[in-house]
């Protein structure tokens, strides 16, 4: 009997797992390379940030007008003619101009008091509910991501429908349980050392070599997409060359070559530039990550734009938790709870949502949370993708209102 589709591929592409390409043949351009053009440029995607070590969201969004904040930040403190004001209580960190811009551009939605119900300040078990969103359940062996990839991938559980971008391993948000997500380093590694095409004669009277020459030659079209994607001059916009900026520069080319991706992941933090684990000389160190994250979102943004592909792109950051109100001795922070996360796209609805948490109602030295953050994953997964966030998820969260369609 002839193998089925299924089959081949899973033979192929192995167990479900996260695949790090290197320099053979990605498969995963024959299975992204399966969608359909009636699907192309129709299917939203979905890009999430991941802030490594925890952002200090008080200075990030400071809430400069209010007299806690100025005597528990003696040295950190972001005074009125510091910040980038958003109203007469709130503004952005001075290096976030790029964020500033897209808020003026309706590009931009700041989700305020983002948090998780289970306290937990160490950097493993908090990064775990993050990516697992299933607080409570240590031994969960698929991250939230991984299983929207399950969901997305449709019936046959093979498609490739799931990229981490970054010079890190993929995390276990990515982890999906019957598909297959993607690990790579930049575009360069999506394309072919050698796209040759199979002759139609060969595979004539032979269903499997039929299957193979159709899946070779679709994934030799996606090769030559995403080359002329890479060929494309005019798409640097401004993106920073270390940090972020490689990594969102590389996921719009991929969005342009459309070769049916719907979520990918990338991550500030972790990979050369410092991590947001400011316990000490935090001012500067924290000014470098921001304007980072500012500039390269800001970049990302207009490329999409230049693209015509901002509206079907939404864009989420997230970091394992907040920072504590009070700075320390050594001029930096700990461990904390509620911290904002941040929408961009040409559909969110832009500005500030949500009251910026209470200083004067702390647990523990940190700012409380009002809205869990599994509420925001909801609204991306459901409202967003079309996916059905409770399978992904487990309990029922109702989605927020962060967009406009």
């Amino acid at each position: 009997m002839p193998q089925s589709r299924r089959t081949f591929l899973k033979t192929v592409i192995g167990s479900p797992a996260i695949l790090s390409l290197g320099g053979s043949v990605p498969t995963f351009l024959t299975c992204a390379a399966g969608a359909t053009e009636s699907k192309r440029r129709t299917d939203r995607v979905l890009v999430v940030v991941q802030l490594s070590g925890g952002n200090d969201g008080l200075n990030t969004v400071v809430p400069y007008a209010d007299d806690i904040y100025a005597r528990k930040r003696r040295t950190l403190r972001l005074r009125r003619a510091d910040v980038l004001p958003i109203n007469e209580h709130l503004g952005l960190h001075p290096q976030m101009e790029g964020f500033s811009r897209l808020l003026k551009e309706g590009r931009l939605g700041v989700v305020q008091g983002v948090g998780c119900p289970v306290g937990d300040r160490s950097h493993p078990g908090a990064m775990r509910n993050m990516h697992t969103a299933r607080p409570g359940e240590p031994n969960s062996p698929t991250g939230w991501i991984g299983r929207a990839i399950d969901q997305a991938s449709g019936l046959d559980g093979v498609s490739a429908n799931g990229v981490f971008v970054g010079p890190i391993n993929a995390p276990p948000a990515m982890n999906p349980g019957r598909s297959t997500a993607v690990s790579i380093r930049s575009a360069n590694q999506l394309t072919l050392r050698k796209p040759n095409r199979i002759s139609k004669s060969g595979a004539e009277g032979n269903p499997l070599l039929a299957h193979v020459r159709a899946a070779s030659n679709a994934a030799c079209a996606a090769d030559r997409i995403v080359r002329a994607v890479l060929a494309d001059a005019g798409s640097d916009l401004g993106y920073p060359r270390r940090g972020l900026g490689p990594q969102l520069k590389t996921i719009a080319e991929l969005i342009e070559a459309d070769i049916g991706v719907r979520i990918f992941m990338t991550e500030l933090g972790g990979g050369g530039i410092g991590g947001f684990d400011n316990h000490a000389i935090q001012r500067d160190n924290h000014a470098a990550l921001l304007a980072n994250l500012s500039q390269s979102l800001a970049a990302f943004a207009s490329d999409l734009a230049r693209r015509k592909q901002l509206d079907r792109t939404a864009l989420m950051t997230f970091s394992e938790f907040g920072r504590t109100l009070t700075e320390n001795g050594r001029k930096g922070t700990g461990h904390g709870n509620a911290a904002p996360m941040f929408i961009v796209g040409g559909k969110v609805r832009s500005g500030l949502i949500g009251k910026h948490p209470a200083l004067d109602d702390l647990d523990n030295d940190a700012p409380k949370h009002h809205t869990d953050f599994r509420r925001v994953y909801a609204t991306m997964l459901s409202s967003w993708l079309g996916l059905d966030s409770k399978s992904v998820l487990g309990p029922e969260f109702k989605p927020m209102d962060l967009l406009t369609v």
